[in-house]
């Protein structure tokens, strides 16, 4: 499998961000934002910026192998849990998408890391991104908050905002939001990520 990495780098950098898109495979609308900003906006700006606009090809929840990416990371809460939905896997890092997360993560020093999920209509953030999440809610208009609701052993979140401390923000699009209105919003987002956060 090989996952597609659009790297918009700049030697002289303030810092390097990484957003991803289609963490779920039935969340697609990321790949479509991040797809048409590349197109219109091939420049690089301040920040060095690394896209990925599909994580997750499968089409549904799960990957492939049917299990959820985003409980798959190797997290102190991480669970063997019930093969359903939510399903993290036999072993926490057991699939190829997470290992590959996690080796980037390793080999970069991101300053902050947004994905793209639907469809709860808010701007979830873990460890220290309060304040770039506030600043995204007040482009897209959504509430902010630091608990999705629910337990999420082994998710993406906690690995890179709670437990590395890197600010991390889940964007919960609304699923039923004009897709061109929201891909509008999500190319302010990518302007101010790339030059001025």
């Amino acid at each position: 499998m090989t996952i597609k990495i659009i790297k918009k780098e700049n030697s002289n950098y303030d810092k390097k961000l990484l957003v991803i898109g289609v963490f779920h495979g039935d969340e697609p609308q990321g790949e479509y934002f991040i797809n048409s900003y590349i197109k219109e906006n091939p420049k690089n700006g301040k920040n060095s910026v690394y896209y990925i606009p599909c994580l997750n090809p499968s089409k549904c929840r799960k990957n492939s192998r049917g299990v959820d990416l985003n409980r798959n990371f190797p997290t102190k809460n991480w669970i063997l849990s019930e093969n359903n939905d939510y399903f993290g896997g036999k072993t926490p890092n057991s699939e190829v998408e997470t290992q590959f997360l996690v080796n980037l993560i390793n080999e970069n020093k991101f300053d902050a890391i947004i994905t793209i999920h639907s469809p709860y209509k808010v701007v979830n953030y873990d460890g220290p991104a309060e304040n770039l999440a506030k600043k995204i809610s007040e482009i897209i208009g959504y509430e902010t908050s630091n608990d999705i609701g629910y337990p999420t052993p082994g998710s993406f979140g906690t690995y890179c905002g709670i437990e590395r401390n890197i600010p991390t923000l889940t964007i919960e699009i609304d699923e039923n939001e004009d897709i061109e209105k929201l891909n509008n919003k999500f190319k302010k987002i990518f302007d101010y990520l790339e030059n001025e956060y």
